[in-house]
């Protein structure tokens, strides 16, 4: 495939149980296959001493934490996983695939947690300066939908020291805040921002994640 362009910084977005893990490692797959070099990497988390704070974030009780602790812990995470790993991969050249970024606390922290969405992004901004992704891809699905499908990936974890259902846990409402959130922010940046409709089988959302990739950044007769 001719006429790749530089490094790129791609993030997905998208509620509990969008497929975004799935869908980031499909896509690494076939990037590689282009001859690209990919790191594949994961909000919070991503690095050592963002993976630490993820262990305080991602477990335990919904109200384990007051929501501007929660969104400073996130911010935290983030600022080192951008300094530690992603601006390292993208100066050598790597495509940097994240499931979640900045646009993840904003939803949840700004909208869902009530702290408001300028709040959450001024302190994206003071922490990141304007660094953001290439490209965002929202995938988007009925709240129903997701949680169903994420309640059935935890399966033996569930009520289990290593589940991950902190947020899943949270009521509908929550969640339905977040959808609204999401498509909220993909609307206002549409330069940034793709939705892409997740209510589908694992291999179609894949193809539309593949076609827009090779649109925007391969050339037409690659």
């Amino acid at each position: 495939m001719n006429g790749l362009e530089p490094a790129r910084f791609i993030s997905l977005e998208g509620g509990e149980g969008a497929g975004k893990s799935t869908q980031i490692k499909r896509l690494a797959n076939w990037l590689e296959q282009q001859g690209v070099q990919v790191c594949a990497t994961r909000e919070p988390g991503g690095s050592p001493g963002a993976e630490q704070i993820r262990e305080l974030l991602v477990k335990g009780a919904g109200d384990r934490w007051a929501s501007m602790t929660e969104a400073l812990l996130m911010t935290a995470a983030r600022a080192e996983h951008v300094e530690r790993r992603i601006k390292p991969a993208l100066s050598e050249g790597q495509w940097v695939l994240c499931d979640r970024f900045f646009d993840s606390s904003i939803a949840y922290q700004g909208a869902g947690r009530g702290l408001g969405t300028d709040r959450v992004k001024a302190l994206q901004t003071l922490a990141l300066g304007p660094f953001e992704p290439d490209l965002t891809i929202l995938l988007d699905l009925p709240v129903s939908v997701g949680l169903a499908r994420a309640k059935a990936r935890e399966g033996e974890k569930a009520n289990s020291a290593d589940s991950e259902d902190r947020f899943e846990s949270l009521d509908l409402s929550f969640h339905e805040t977040l959808r609204a959130a999401y498509i909220k922010i993909a609307s206002s940046e549409p330069s940034r921002c793709v939705i892409l409709d997740a209510d589908k089988t694992p291999e179609a959302l894949q193809q539309d994640i593949r076609s827009l990739i090779q649109k925007r950044y391969f050339a037409p007769n690659g």
